[in-house]
């Protein structure tokens, strides 16, 4: 729907953004006491072996003390190059490969899947006190319950084309009003190439960013690799959309139930499509058009389409 925009909406709600800043504070604790354990141990160390100098100097206690007068500053000198070049190869060799990147990955999506589970927990309990109707949702074709309506929303050309270069080949200010209208308050599902176009988080909406990449992360948005955890993790929002691009609204065609589509009049160079709507799985329940004028160089029309009940 959106592809110049670059960067939108509130990609996360202050809960979640909460929960994930906990995460990366624990991260950081947990790799504080690591270090500040390996420092304890060499300081130990170190200290046992000032004690055992200073023990076995020979002789008067004047003289323990010249001798330790003698030696004191280069031993400690000696003493804190030894703790620094220490702290310093085991930070190198040891730490940045035990607590370095790949094992904060790890963490971070522990920390995640834990909050997706929490989810899929309070899912299974409202479900339990209050049922829907008996549904099979492992088939992705089947219809979902009423109470949950999963929508994609879009803006397609004539021959469904979305845009080029991640960027919307026309400008429509009154469709873009809709597109706020609609899915403020809601959760919204789209692909990296559509969340990167954005220039910030849109306001108001919760941001979940499907991608192949395990590696991707960002402070706006929930991360996820497939359609299914993508709508798990909208919650209790009874009414998320998708919202592209191309690729993504093809693995949410099927387990949408409603498409809020702008049919634009005319024909784009393009390198994204929208899906072809299978009318006899579909019913367009609703019209409504809207003319050109001196903000809008294309004419088009409001569709909403319905799945068949099956």
């Amino acid at each position: 729907m959106f592809g110049s925009n670059k960067k939108s909406g509130r990609a996360i709600d202050p809960d979640q953004k909460e929960m994930i800043e906990n995460a990366r504070l624990r991260i950081k604790q947990k790799r504080g006491l690591f270090t500040h354990f390996v420092v304890f141990l060499i300081g130990s160390v170190g200290l046992i072996v000032v004690g055992v100098r200073q023990d076995s100097v020979e002789g008067s206690p004047m003289l323990q003390r010249e001798s330790l007068l003698e030696t004191d500053w280069w031993i400690w000198v000696i003493m804190l190059w030894f703790l620094i070049l220490a702290y310093h190869a085991f930070n190198v060799f040891i730490t940045k490969r035990i607590l370095g990147p790949e094992w904060e990955k790890r963490q971070y999506e522990q920390l995640v899947q834990k909050q997706v589970d929490r989810i899929q927990k309070l899912q299974v309990k409202v479900d339990k006190n209050h049922p829907l109707p008996d549904v099979k949702l492992d088939n992705p074709m089947a219809p979902l319950p009423k109470a949950k309506v999963i929508t994609m929303i879009a803006a397609a050309g004539e021959n469904q084309e979305l845009g080029k270069n991640g960027e919307m080949v026309w400008h429509l200010p009154d469709d873009f009003k809709r597109f706020k209208a609609l899915t403020t308050g809601h959760t919204i599902i789209m692909g990296r190439k559509t969340f990167d176009s954005f220039d910030k988080p849109l306001p108001n909406r919760t941001h979940i960013v499907v991608t192949r990449d395990k590696g991707y992360k960002s402070n706006d948005a929930i991360i996820v690799h497939d359609m299914k955890t993508a709508l798990a993790a909208a919650g209790n929002d009874s009414n998320p959309f998708i919202i592209g691009g191309g690729e993504i609204y093809s693995l949410g065609m099927p387990f949408s139930n409603k498409i809020e589509l702008t049919r634009v009049h005319g024909t784009f160079d393009a390198d994204a499509y929208f899906p072809r709507i299978d009318k006899s799985k579909w019913n367009l329940i609703k019209t409504e058009s809207h003319g050109t004028d001196e903000r809008h160089k294309y004419s088009f029309d409001y569709e909403t389409w319905e799945r068949v009940s099956s």
